[in-house]
């Protein structure tokens, strides 16, 4: 808890993304959830460009775990942004226009006053 205020940011992939997948790489394939969006659930993203490979682990959380833990401490603010026209690089990515890719939390709670 903030108890003299302060700002928290933070971007995590946001839960829908997490819980779903494209069934195809066309800018057209649907997007499923095939599983239990409300079930925590943990993943792995095998990534190779320009000759390097990561492998990103991550963990499926619902939208409300993030957002109760910063009301409590008294502060919420979020956005939801697709991907913007301009980060397309290949046509598969703009399937990406169509739902919320990442989640923005900018949390903010004031000193109080003197």
């Amino acid at each position: 808890m903030l108890a003299a205020g302060g700002r928290l940011c933070l971007a995590i992939v946001h839960p829908p993304n997490s819980a779903g997948r494209f069934r195809g790489d066309s800018a057209e394939s649907p997007f499923v959830i095939e599983d239990s969006y409300l079930d925590r659930s943990y993943y792995a993203d095998d990534l190779a460009r320009h000759g390097l490979e990561m492998t990103f682990v991550s963990a499926h959380r619902l939208l409300q775990a993030y957002t109760e833990a910063l009301a409590e401490a008294g502060l919420l603010r979020l956005r939801e942004p697709a991907l913007p026209a301009n980060a397309v690089s290949v046509p598969r990515s703009s399937r990406w226009q169509r739902v919320p890719l990442f989640l923005h939390v900018r949390a903010l709670k004031p000193a109080p006053a003197q």
